[in-house]
């Protein structure tokens, strides 16, 4: 089975090495991740008042997230933190209260950059986020991935032969069988919540 994986990127250029390592992850593990990049370019900033009547990308925007079986965060680190484009979409997806199409969604989160800390503080800042959101985060293994840049990749934008494709690699098999988890666990206990209340209808009173 391919679960429907929702990616976004924190960095809007098109030639972003975040957007390289997006796609990479999801076609080292083509087999069983179905995945689509989520623009987040195009998003008016989040703004309450337009909640009665939000507008056509905001509607756009949470139809696809909320259609995938998880998300993908992938993204820069800009001035220590989380890029203003990725903030708002999560704001976006988020809101109005009670109805994030975040929630529940297995989720991981991988930051890269030319510098040495692998965009460590956009990281943790997306992750904090990530537990309001009420999203079970894959912990391990750890995705700061420090000094990528574009000779990482060919002419198509794939991964060349090294070590930090096989790093992506270990992070693609860690994330599928992190979604794979979650949803299969979730699915068990509704099941066994079932068996229980229709056992306890058909006991005697």
């Amino acid at each position: 089975m391919a679960y429907k994986i929702a990616i976004i990127v924190g960095s809007l250029r098109e030639g972003s090495i975040n957007r390289k390592i997006a796609r990479s992850i999801c076609a080292l593990r083509d087999d069983n991740l179905d995945c689509s990049m989520i623009e987040i370019g195009d998003l008016p900033l989040y703004n309450s008042d337009l909640d009665e009547n939000p507008p056509e990308q905001w509607a756009r925007f949470r139809e696809q997230v909320g259609a995938a079986d998880g998300v993908l965060f992938v993204s820069p680190e800009y001035n220590r933190g989380i890029p203003g484009a990725l903030k708002n979409a999560i704001d976006v997806g988020s809101r109005p209260y009670g109805k994030s199409v975040f929630d529940k969604k297995p989720a991981a989160i991988v930051t890269a950059s030319p510098g040495s800390i692998g965009g460590f503080g956009s990281n943790h800042q997306i992750r904090q986020a990530a537990v309001f959101l009420n999203m079970p985060v894959m912990q391990q293994p750890e995705a700061y991935l420090g000094h990528v840049t574009d000779d990482a990749f060919d002419e198509d934008g794939c991964l060349k032969e090294g070590s930090l494709k096989d790093l992506v690699s270990v992070l693609a098999h860690a994330f599928s069988g992190w979604v794979e988890t979650i949803l299969r666990s979730r699915a068990l206990l509704a099941e066994d919540s079932a068996h229980a209340a229709q056992k306890k209808k058909s006991e005697p009173v």
